[in-house]
């Protein structure tokens, strides 16, 4: 079993060096994801009506959601982000260094000011504009204060561990010992 990768609307996706994805996920359409990112089980990026670009060495974790609105909303995920397990991320931009923490949603054309963390279960409403290093809680989500000194080194651990746990993958460490 392989990734789905697939062109829409004569646009392919553009995988950078380094990328691993997982054999479940689907990348579709006008999609560019950075070098050394991951897109993790069960993922759907679908670029097919606009488009959606993912930093380096950034992180979608399992059963996430990405997608766009043919409004003209694309998504955009900056460097160094960590997206959590069963997230949807739908035509907003997330600038780099964000943790998006498990089955948040943001919605088209919230914008998560850079070195923030938005937390799990949390709901972004549309157009919403979260400053920088921002701590967002709630849904409706909520900006509570600013990132502390640990949650800006667990945002920055986060990266780091799933592009070392990506390398591991690609190397053959997660290899399937069944038939």
């Amino acid at each position: 079993m392989t990734a789905i990768v697939r062109g829409f609307g004569g646009v392919r996706p553009q995988i950078g060096r380094g990328v691993f994805l997982a054999e479940n996920c689907v990348v579709v359409g006008d999609v560019v994801i950075g070098d050394e990112s991951s897109i993790w089980y069960s993922t759907v990026l679908r670029g097919d009506v606009c488009a959606i670009r993912v930093g380096a060495r950034t992180n979608l974790q399992d059963g996430i959601v990405v997608h766009v609105t043919s409004s003209g909303f694309a998504t955009a995920i900056g460097d160094d982000c960590t997206i959590g397990h069963a997230a949807i991320v739908h035509a907003c931009t997330i600038e780099d260094h964000c943790l998006i923490g498990m089955g948040a949603t943001i919605l088209d054309g919230a914008r998560i000011g850079r070195g923030s963390l938005v937390g799990a279960g949390a709901l972004v409403t549309p157009g919403t504009d979260i400053p920088p290093d921002s701590l967002v809680l709630g849904a409706p989500a909520r900006v509570v204060r600013q990132v502390n000194a640990r949650e800006r080194e667990q945002i920055e651990y986060g990266a780091v561990h799933y592009v070392e746990l990506a390398r591991r993958y690609l190397a053959g460490d997660g290899e399937s010992s069944v038939g």
